[in-house]
């Protein structure tokens, strides 16, 4: 290992990441272990004096003082010790440095890349700490600039940048720099440069989390959100129940002249959100989640393997399935349950 290469790794560290250097000390020895032990593999006591305002960088195997060496990794003879100390005396412990020199460019390749995931760790660590209280929200920020070719859009958050991928956006929507969007934060990325924040403006949680800052009985606790289901840009649908038989869950979402959730659809590109009651009783959930079309029936032969036979009205069939079929993907993944729909006719369609 080149001390060179140590140091000028943790200076980098704290003047361009904000890193105090003393927090990966653990992980420096921890990779020199791991460098060393390919050299002296029997090993077992090996210490390290490692002083980063100095710039000093010491290792050592610590061997056993014996009058017989049975085991030459681990223990030396008196004689041999008295070349390292003159203090030295049978049962102690002797100090033999080692040529950090001598490690080699394997050895000082591994420590350098287990030192760099301590990094990454040590990053994410205080990403988590710094923006600890944003993660699972859905916070405002400003959208500095636009890649032309990627679509990737560079958003500002508590004044650091963070990316906004194209795949993250929502189908078919326009972001310019100067907009102020809606994102959710879903917690830390992982990528091989360094790790940042991770947001959307597709996650399905966005919706709920749209809808609890506009809506007081939400935010309160009056109303709670169960479940939601979401294809970004097209169509959501989301069951609310009321914990006050005073308050209608539905229209306090929807709001008066529909106030509250045409702002939320703005917010969302003109995206249709169908505002469901939840049930505990499942049959009349699945029913529910079907909407707008009417349910005739639903059979759930088994419970446990969460899967169930709806019957509608002919002429609801259309209605029920939905273009594509979105209507059944979204009310199945609303109540967990594969749902196939036939026409009181007996006509069979599967979805």
């Amino acid at each position: 290992m080149n001390n060179i290469e140590l140091f000028d790794a943790l200076s980098l560290l704290a003047k361009e990441k904000g890193i105090e250097p003393d927090l990966l000390l653990e992980k420096i020895r921890a990779a020199l272990v791991i460098a060393i032990k390919r050299d002296y593999p029997r090993s077992e006591n090996i210490d390290f004096d490692i002083d980063i305002a100095k710039g000093k960088f010491d290792v050592s195997i610590l061997k056993e003082i014996v009058e017989d060496v049975e085991d030459d990794a681990n223990q030396i003879t008196l004689e041999e010790a008295m070349k390292y100390s003159k203090r030295s005396k049978l049962g102690g412990q002797c100090v033999v440095k080692l040529n950090t020199k001598h490690f080699g460019r394997i050895a000082a390749q591994t420590a350098k890349q287990v030192i760099k995931q301590g990094i990454k760790e040590v990053e994410r660590a205080q990403l988590v700490e710094q923006w600890g209280s944003l993660q699972n929200e859905a916070i405002s920020a400003n959208v500095l600039k636009v890649e032309p070719e990627s679509g990737n859009a560079t958003l500002e958050i508590n004044g650091s940048e963070v990316t906004l991928f194209k795949g993250d956006q929502i189908p078919g929507e326009e972001i310019y720099a100067g907009d102020i969007v809606k994102v959710y934060v879903s917690g830390v990325s992982a990528n091989d440069r360094r790790p940042t924040l991770k947001i959307s403006r597709t996650h399905k949680e966005l919706v709920k989390r749209l809808f609890e800052l506009e809506v007081p009985e939400i935010h309160d606790g009056v109303v709670e959100v169960k479940a939601v289901s979401r294809e970004p840009g097209s169509r959501s649908k989301m069951a609310v129940t009321s914990n006050d038989p005073n308050v209608d869950a539905v229209g306090s979402c929807i709001g008066p002249s529909r106030s509250r959730i045409s702002g939320i659809c703005n917010e969302l590109c003109g995206e249709k959100i169908d505002i469901i009651t939840y049930s505990e009783d499942l049959k009349e959930f699945i029913k529910q989640a079907l909407r707008p079309a009417d349910v005739v029936d639903v059979d759930i032969p088994d419970e446990n393997v969460r899967a169930c036979t709806v019957t509608v009205p002919d002429n609801q069939l259309s209605l029920a399935i939905g273009n594509k079929g979105q209507n059944a993907k979204l009310a199945a993944r609303l109540t967990g349950y594969k749902i196939d729909i036939k026409p009181e006719s007996g006509f069979f369609e599967s979805e």
